[in-house]
C-alpha cells in the first residue's frame, strides 16, 4: 500500500480448531455439518454438576504447533475461565488460559520485500471454541455443536508493518499447520479464524499508537483489506489532529468499511479466575521429547532442499511446498520417474488449474503419482506431444486411466515415423505453392502455416520437432531461404 506517513503495527490473533475426533473437555463428536444440536452434552453445555477432562490428543496437537512455531513449552500449564456472557456461550465462560498457558516465545519468519523478517510469536494456548449463531430476519438460532471444540489461540507480537505482510505471515502460518495435520485449516468451515490489531504511530517513536481490534474477516484477502482500510482511516483521523479511540470493529467487505461493534475489552473485563474443575498440569519433558519426533519436513526446509535436491528454481520449490500434498505429489512423480522441472511445470500449470476449476485438492482425485511421470516420459520420447498430453490429462485425474491406454484407446499415438512424415509434408507442400515461393522469396514466418498444415493434415498427432525438421530439409532443397 502507499505510504501513509505512519509506522503501521500488526499483530494477529489466529483461532485454529484442531482435528480430533472429540472435544476440548468431553467426548461428543466434532463432525461438521452434523444435525445442529446433535452433538452436545452436559459438559460442553455447562449443566450443573458436570465436570470437564482433558482431551490428550488436542494437548498433543497443540504442543506439536507450538514446537513448530519454535516456542517454550511450560512445564506447568493452567486453564482458566474467561467470563463474559453471548447467547452462542452455553456455559457463560470460556475454558482458556490466561497467566499460565501452554507455551511462549516463539517466532515465525516471512519473506518480505525488504527480505527475510521474523514475526515473534506471543503466546500459543489452548482453549475452547464457542456455538455459532445464526441471524434471520428479526430473529436467531443457535447451534451448540461446535461449543467445546478444541482451540488454539496463536498470538503474535505487533510486528507487521503492512497488511502485505500480515498476508504472507497468514499464508506460511497456515502451510505450516497443515504440514503438521493438527487441523485442515479450512476457514469457510471455521477451522481457521482470525482477528487483527492494528495501531499507527509517527515514525521513529519508539511508543506503540492506540490499537483497534478488526473482525468478521473470512479470508486472508479479507484480512489484508481491511487492514489496509484500517490503516487509511486511522491515519486521517490522526492528520486532522483527532484521537484513535480503542475498540473492536467489524469488517464490512459488502461496503468494504469498517464499523464500531464495542468498546475494546481488556484482560480485567473478563473476570479470569482459574477453572475449578481443571488442576494444574505439568507437562512431561518425555512427552515433548516424543511429539517433537512426530514433527514432519516443514515447508523452509522442505523448499530448500527441492531446490537443491531437484534443482528447480526457488519460485516452483515455493509453489510446491506450500501444500504438503502437493510437494508429496510432486516427490512420488520424481521417484517414479519424472524429470523433476518438467513435472513442475505440469503440477504448477495444467493440473492446478483443473483442480481450482472442479475445487479438488490433489490427493482427492485419481491421478497417481507414476502415471503422470509415464506421461511426462511419453513426451520426451516423442510418443505424444503436448497437445495430446493436454488433452488426455483431464481423463487421467476422472478416471484414472495410465497414459498409454488412453492414447491407444482413442488412437491418439504421435506420429514419429520419418516415412510416414515426410509423405504428409511433401502432400502439404504441394498443396500450398504459394507459401513455399513467399518462403523462398524471404518470408521466413511462412514455415509457420506449413508446419500447421501438417499439424492439421495429422489431426494434431505428428511430432512437432520431426515436422520442423523434415520441412526445413525439404525447403531447403528447394533453395534459399533456409
Amino acid at each position: 500500500m502507499r505510504d501513509i506517513g505512519y509506522e503501521i503495527n500488526i499483530g494477529l490473533e489466529v483461532h485454529l480448531q484442531l482435528s480430533t475426533k472429540s472435544k476440548a473437555f468431553c467426548p461428543c463428536a466434532t463432525r461438521f455439518g452434523a444435525e445442529p444440536n446433535t452433538q452436545t452434552c452436559p459438559v460442553c453445555m455447562g449443566l450443573p454438576g458436570s465436570l470437564p477432562v482433558l482431551n490428550k490428543a488436542a494437548l498433543a496437537g497443540a504442543i506439536k504447533a507450538a514446537l513448530a512455531l519454535n516456542c517454550d513449552i511450560g512445564k506447568k500449564m493452567k486453564f482458566d475461565r474467561k467470563n463474559y456472557y453471548y447467547p452462542d456461550l452455553p456455559k457463560n465462560f470460556q475454558i482458556s488460559q490466561y497467566d499460565t498457558p501452554l507455551s511462549h516465545g516463539g517466532f515465525l519468519d516471512i519473506m518480505t520485500t525488504a527480505g527475510a523478517k521474523k514475526i515473534r510469536i506471543k503466546r500459543v494456548h489452548m482453549e475452547e471454541d464457542a456455538g455459532k449463531l445464526f441471524h434471520k430476519k428479526g430473529y436467531s438460532l443457535i447451534d451448540f455443536n461446535r461449543a467445546g471444540t478444541p482451540l488454539l489461540e496463536i498470538v503474535s507480537e505487533p510486528d507487521m508493518s503492512s497488511p502485505e505482510e500480515a498476508h504472507t505471515y497468514l499464508t506460511r502460518l497456515k502451510a505450516l499447520l497443515k504440514y503438521l495435520d493438527v487441523s485442515d485449516c479450512n476457514m469457510e468451515e471455521g477451522s481457521l479464524r482470525c482477528d487483527a490489531n492494528i495501531s499507527l504511530r509517527k515514525k521513529g517513536s519508539a511508543r506503540l499508537g492506540t490499537k483497534a481490534e478488526l473482525k468478521n474477516m473470512n479470508s486472508f484477502k479479507g484480512v489484508k483489506n481491511a487492514l489496509a482500510y484500517e490503516a487509511k482511516r486511522q491515519s486521517s483521523i490522526l492528520d486532522d489532529g483527532g484521537r484513535i479511540v480503542q475498540e473492536t470493529l467489524l469488517w464490512n467487505a459488502d461496503k468494504a468499511v469498517t464499523t464500531s461493534m464495542r468498546s475494546k475489552e481488556e484482560a480485567h473485563d473478563y473476570r479470569y479466575f482459574p477453572e475449578p474443575d481443571l488442576v494444574p498440569f505439568l507437562i512431561e519433558e518425555k512427552m515433548v521429547a516424543d511429539i517433537k519426533k512426530t514433527i514432519p519436513e516443514l515447508p523452509d526446509a522442505r523448499r530448500e532442499r527441492f531446490v537443491r535436491e531437484y534443482g528447480i528454481p526457488e519460485y516452483d520449490a515455493s509453489v510446491l511446498t506450500q501444500e504438503r500434498k502437493t510437494a508429496d505429489f510432486f516427490e512420488k512423480t520424481v521417484k517414479a520417474g519424472g524429470r523433476p522441472k518438467e513435472v513442475s511445470n505440469w503440477i504448477m500449470g495444467d493440473i492446478t488449474a483443473i483442480l481450482k476449476e472442479k475445487k479438488l485438492e490433489i490427493d482427492r482425485t485419481r491421478l497417481s503419482p507414476e502415471n503422470l511421470a509415464r506421461m511426462v516420459g511419453m513426451l520426451n520420447d516423442g510418443a505424444i506431444s503436448v497437445k495430446i498430453a493436454k488433452a488426455i490429462l483431464p481423463e487421467m485425474l476422472d478416471g484414472g486411466d495410465a497414459p498409454e491406454e488412453i492414447v491407444a484407446k482413442k488412437s491418439l499415438a504421435q506420429i514419429s515415423d520419418a516415412g510416414e512424415l515426410e509423405g504428409v509434408i511433401a502432400k502439404v507442400l504441394g498443396e500450398n505453392k504459394k507459401t513455399v515461393e513467399d518462403y523462398m522469396a524471404g518470408k521466413k514466418n511462412a514455415v509457420i502455416f506449413l508446419v500447421g498444415q501438417a499439424m492439421k493434415a495429422t489431426r494434431g498427432k505428428a511430432n512437432p520437432g520431426m515436422v520442423n525438421e523434415i520441412l526445413r530439409k525439404k525447403l531447403k532443397e528447394k533453395g534459399p531461404g533456409a
